[in-house]
C-alpha cells in the first residue's frame, strides 16, 4: 500500500488522520501545504515524512518563477527551511531535503527547467529506495523473530509510516510472509492512538493475528510471559545508539530489559544521525495540548487543565538488544556498528 506518490503534477497521499473509518486521498501542488500536512500529521512516520519533504522541495522548484539557477537555489533554500521546521525530531525530513538541495547545488550547468526535472526525479528515486530499504530491513529482522512469537509493537511503523511495507511492522510482515505464525500485541499509543487507528488496521488488512491493548497493559503481559520480543521504530538515532521514538517507548524498553525480553529498534540508516553523540542532543517535539485533552473532538479532561505533551522520548542504548537496519542488525558497541551500517548504505546507493 503506497502511502504517498506523484501523479499528474501533484503529490498525493493518504490522509492518515481519517483512518480507519475513512480512506481518503489528498493532493498537493504547494510545498507550504506539504509542510502543513507534515505538521498536522496528514502524513507521519519518519521515512514517510522524509519522502514528503523530498517531494515538497520538488514542488517548490516547480512553484518557483526564477529564471536563473541562482534564483532557483535561493527559492529552494527558503522552501527547505519551511519544510525542515514542520517536525523537528524526525531527522529523515532534513536528510531528504538536504539530499535534494545538495543535488541542486552540484548540477552547476543545469538550466532551471532541467534542475526542476532533476529534483523531481531524485524525489521519486528516494521514495522508491525507501520501499526496497524496508524490504531489506524486514528480511534481516525476520531472522531474529522466534517461531510463533508474541510481538509487542508500539505506535505505527507499517506502510503508513513509510512509502510502503514498513520498518518494525515490515519485520512482522516479513516473518509472516515466511510462514512464521506470529501474533502482535498492538499498543494503542496515546495520545494520537496510532496503534489503535493505524497499526491495528494494517495488520487486519493483511490478516496477521493481532490483539489491541491499552498502553498500560504492556508491563503485565511481559511479566506474565506473554511477550517474546519488543519491536518499534525511531525518528532519530544518535551515534551511540540512543533512540528517539514515539512517547512511551522508553518504558517499554526498560520493562523488556527487566523481564529478559529482546528489544529491537527497526530503522533505515537515514534515521541514524551520527552528528549527535547521544540522545540528550535530540530535539523533542512538543505537540498541541488538545491531543491530550480531546479524542476525535470529544473533551475528556477538565477545562483549563495544564498539559505537557512531548511527542517522543529517548531510549538509552543500553536497553536495546540491537538496531535493525537495511544493512543488517547493529549490535553494541553501536558507535562502531551504526557507523559501518551508515557507510555501507551510502556506498550502496552511490554505486547503484
Amino acid at each position: 500500500m503506497r502511502t504517498l506518490w506523484w501523479e499528474d503534477g501533484q503529490l498525493k497521499m493518504i490522509d492518515q488522520r481519517l483512518l480507519p473509518l475513512r480512506h481518503e486521498i489528498v493532493s498537493f501542488d504547494d510545498y507550504r501545504a506539504v509542510a502543513k500536512a507534515i505538521t498536522d500529521m496528514v502524513v507521519r512516520g519518519a521515512p514517510a515524512i522524509g519522502a514528503a519533504g523530498a517531494y515538497g522541495l520538488a514542488l517548490a522548484a516547480r512553484q518557483s518563477t526564477a529564471r536563473t539557477r541562482e534564483g532557483l537555489l535561493a527559492d529552494l533554500a527558503a522552501a527547505k527551511r519551511v519544510l525542515d521546521a514542520a517536525r523537528p525530531t524526525a531527522v529523515n525530513l532534513t536528510w531528504a531535503t538536504r539530499r535534494l538541495f545538495n543535488l541542486a547545488q552540484r548540477l552547476t550547468d543545469a538550466e532551471p527547467d532541467a534542475l526542476r526535472a532533476a529534483l523531481l526525479a531524485e524525489a521519486e528515486r528516494l521514495a522508491n529506495e525507501d520501499v526496497e530499504i524496508n524490504r531489506r530491513m524486514g528480511a534481516h529482522g525476520a531472522a531474529v523473530i522466534p517461531h510463533g512469537a508474541n510481538i509487542l509493537h508500539h505506535c505505527n511503523t507499517g506502510s503508513l509510516a513509510t512509502v510502503d511495507y514498513g520498518t518494525a511492522l515490515g519485520v512482522v510482515r516479513a516473518a509472516w510472509e515466511r510462514g512464521n505464525p506470529v501474533h502482535v500485541w498492538v499498543d494503542e499509543t496515546r495520545p494520537r492512538l496510532q496503534g489503535a487507528r493505524l497499526t491495528a488496521w494494517e495488520l487486519m488488512q493483511d490478516g496477521i493475528p493481532m490483539t489491541l491493548i491499552a498502553d498500560n497493559a504492556a508491563g503485565h503481559l511481559m511479566r506474565s510471559g506473554k511477550v517474546d520480543v519488543v519491536l518499534f521504530g525511531a525518528d532519530r538515532v544518535a551515534a551511540n545508539g540512543d533512540v528517539a521514538n514515539k512517547i512511551g517507548t522508553y518504558k517499554l524498553a526498560v520493562l523488556a530489559k527487566e523481564n529478559g525480553i529482546p528489544c529491537y529498534a527497526v530503522v533505515p540508516t537515514s534515521t541514524v544521525d551520527l552528528s549527535l553523540p547521544s540522545g540528550d542532543h535530540i530535539p523533542i517535539e512538543e505537540r498541541p495540548w488538545e491531543e491530550v485533552t480531546h479524542i476525535d473532538g470529544v473533551q475528556i479532561a477538565p477545562d483549563d487543565v495544564r498539559v505537557y505533551n512531548p511527542a517522543f522520548d529517548v531510549t538509552p542504548h543500553r536497553y536495546l538488544t540491537g538496531i535493525i537496519t537495511e544493512e543488517g542488525i547493529c549490535y553494541p558497541p553501536f558507535e562502531i556498528s551504526l557507523r559501518r551500517a551508515k557507510e555501507a548504505a551510502e556506498a550502496r546507493i552511490r554505486d547503484a
